[in-house]
C-alpha cells in the first residue's frame, strides 16, 4: 500500500538509490515522507530549494576503525560510526550504540529519527547518532574500557559541546560514557562537561537521566489515555525489553497504578500475572548483568519463563515496545488487537514494523511513534547540557518536573498538529509534521547551505 504523495515519490526513490542496502533508513524516510504530502499541499514553499531532499541527506557520515586488545592479548578490530544528520536547530545530539547489528544504515535511520525527535522537544539540539558493531556482552570491564578509549581516540576530533554531543544507547550506559569522557578529557586537555551526556553524578551528570526515556514514554502514554477520560490505573501492561528504558517504564507504570505482567530480553520473556517485581528485574539487570530467565529462580512460584517466542502473545491493554527496532510484527499486532489492546507507545526507536502500525491505526488503537513517545531521554540530556553550561546541578524532582512538562508539550503539539492537518488522533502524522516544520523553518531561515 503506497501512501506517498506523487511529488515525494522521486525523493524516496533517490534516498533508496543513494543508500542501497540500508532498509531501516529507507523505512524511516518513507514513514516521514508519507506524512509530508499534507504539508506541501498546504505550504508549497517547503518543496522549494530541495528542502526535503536536504533534510533526507546527512550533513556528515563518519566511519572509522576501532582496534583494541582483549584480556588474552589478542588485537580485535571493530568499526565505529557517527552520522551527524542535521544541525539546523543546534549541535548534533544523539546516542552511541554498541551492538553486533550496528551498521551505517542503522545509524543513519537512528540519526534521521533523532532529528525530528529532538525538534519535538522544543530544545536547541540537532540530530545525530553513532555506534559500533562491538558486542559488550560477556566482555570484562577492562575490555570494555579499552574499547571505549580506542573508540574515543578517533571520535574526539568530531565532537564538542558546540558541535556534537553524544550520549548512551543500547550497550552504552554510565560505565561506558565514563570511560569515553575520561579519554576525551585526556586527549583534549579540557574538562568539557557538556561534550557527553549520561555522565555519572560525580562528574556533571543529571539526576533522572537514567530514568528519563522510560518515564517519558509513560508520561506520554498517560496523557494519551487522559484524552479519552482514562489513565494507566488498573490497566494490564506488557513492556518488552529489560534495559534502562523498560525498567523505568515499568517503574512509572506501577506508580500510575498500572500492572506490568511481562518483560523480556533477547533470549525470551517472563510472565508474572501478579505483576512484575521490579526489584528483582533491577537486581538481575543492573547488579548481576544477567538474563531475564533468572527471574523465575528468584521470584519462585506464580511466574513463568518462555524461551524465544513473542512477548506480544501475552494479553494486555497497554503495550510498550522498549527493546529494539522492528521487534513488533504485523502478526504481533493482530494478536494484540484480538486480545483487546487499547494503546501502543514506542519506548524504543521504530520497534513496530510499518504493517503493524497500519493495523493499529486501522483498528483505531491509540499509537504513539518513538520520535514522540521516547523523546524523554534526549530531552533530559539537553537538560544535562543546560546544567553543565551553567555549572549547576538540579534536584531529581526539578528535573523530573521539567521532563513531565516537556513530554506533555510534545503530546499536545502532536495532537494539535494532527488536528490542523485533518488527521485527528493520528500521532504519527502529528509528530512527523510538527518535527519537520520546526527543522524546515530553521533551514529556510539559514538559506541554502
Amino acid at each position: 500500500m503506497n501512501l506517498l504523495d506523487s511529488k515525494l515519490q522521486p525523493i524516496l526513490n533517490t534516498v533508496q538509490l543513494r543508500n542501497a542496502g540500508e532498509p531501516e533508513f529507507h523505512q524511516a524516510a518513507r514513514e516521514v515522507l508519507e506524512s509530508l504530502g499534507r504539508v506541501i499541499t498546504k505550504h508549497p514553499e517547503y518543496s522549494e530549494e530541495a528542502l526535503i531532499e536536504r533534510i533526507c541527506e546527512p550533513e556528515r557520515q563518519i566511519i572509522f576503525r576501532v582496534p583494541w586488545i582483549d584480556d588474552s592479548g589478542q588485537v580485535r578490530i571493530n568499526r565505529g560510526f557517527r552520522v551527524q544528520f542535521n544541525s539546523a536547530l543546534g549541535p548534533y545530539k544523539g546516542g552511541i550504540r554498541f551492538h553486533p547489528s550496528v551498521n551505517i544504515g542503522i545509524i543513519k535511520f537512528l540519526g534521521f529519527e533523532q532529528t525530528f525527535k529532538n525538534a519535538l522537544t522544543g530544545l536547541p539540539i540537532g540530530g545525530g547518532k553513532g555506534g559500533s558493531d562491538f558486542n559488550p556482552r560477556g566482555r570484562s570491564d577492562r575490555e570494555i574500557m579499552r574499547f571505549c578509549q580506542s573508540f574515543m581516540i578517533e571520535l574526539h576530533r568530531h565532537i564538542g559541546e558546540y558541535i556534537d554531543v553524544p550520549a548512551g544507547d543500547i550497550g552504552v550506559g554510565g560505565r561506558e560514557v565514563g570511560y569515553m569522557f575520561g579519554m576525551y578529557k585526556r586527549l583534549t586537555n579540557r574538562y568539557e562537561a557538556g561534550v557527553l551526556t549520561g555522565k555519572g553524578l560525580s562528574f556533571g551528570g543529571s539526576r533522572a537521566r537514567k530514568e528519563a526515556t522510560g518515564f517519558g514514554t509513560v508520561y506520554f502514554t498517560q496523557r494519551m489515555l487522559e484524552t479519552k477520560g482514562s489513565g494507566l490505573d488498573g490497566k494490564r501492561c506488557v513492556v518488552s525489553g529489560s534495559g534502562n528504558v523498560a525498567i523505568y517504564a515499568i517503574e512509572k507504570i506501577q506508580k500510575f497504578g498500572g500492572k506490568v505482567v511481562a518483560c523480556s530480553d533477547s533470549d525470551g520473556y517472563v510472565v508474572d500475572d501478579a505483576g512484575i517485581d521490579l526489584n528483582i528485574i533491577k537486581e538481575i539487570k543492573e547488579i548481576r548483568r544477567g538474563r531475564i530467565a533468572e527471574y523465575v529462580e528468584l521470584k519462585g512460584e506464580g511466574c513463568r519463563y518462555i524461551k524465544g517466542g513473542s512477548i506480544w502473545d501475552v494479553p494486555c491493554e497497554v503495550a510498550l515496545p522498549c527493546a529494539t527496532q522492528n521487534e513488533l510484527s504485523a502478526d504481533d499486532a493482530k494478536t494484540l488487537i484480538k486480545n483487546g489492546i487499547i494503546v501502543v507507545a514506542e519506548g524504543a526507536n521504530m520497534p513496530c514494523k510499518p504493517e503493524a502500525v497500519r493495523l493499529f491505526q486501522e483498528a483505531n488503537i491509540m499509537f504513539a511513534p518513538g520520535k514522540a513517545a521516547n523523546a524523554g531521554g534526549v530531552a533530559t540530556s539537553a537538560l544535562e547540557m543546560q546544567q553543565n553550561a551553567s555549572r549547576d546541578s538540579w534536584t531529581f524532582e526539578k528535573t523530573e518536573d521539567r521532563l513531565a512538562e516537556i513530554m506533555h508539550n510534545i503530546h499536545d503539539a502532536c495532537a494539535q498538529t494532527a488536528e490542523e492537518y485533518d488527521a485527528p488522533g493520528d500521532y504519527v502524522i502529528g509528530a512527523n509534521i510538527a518535527g519537520f516544520v520546526r527543522v524546515a523553518e530553521a533551514m529556510r531561515a539559514m538559506g541554502v547551505i
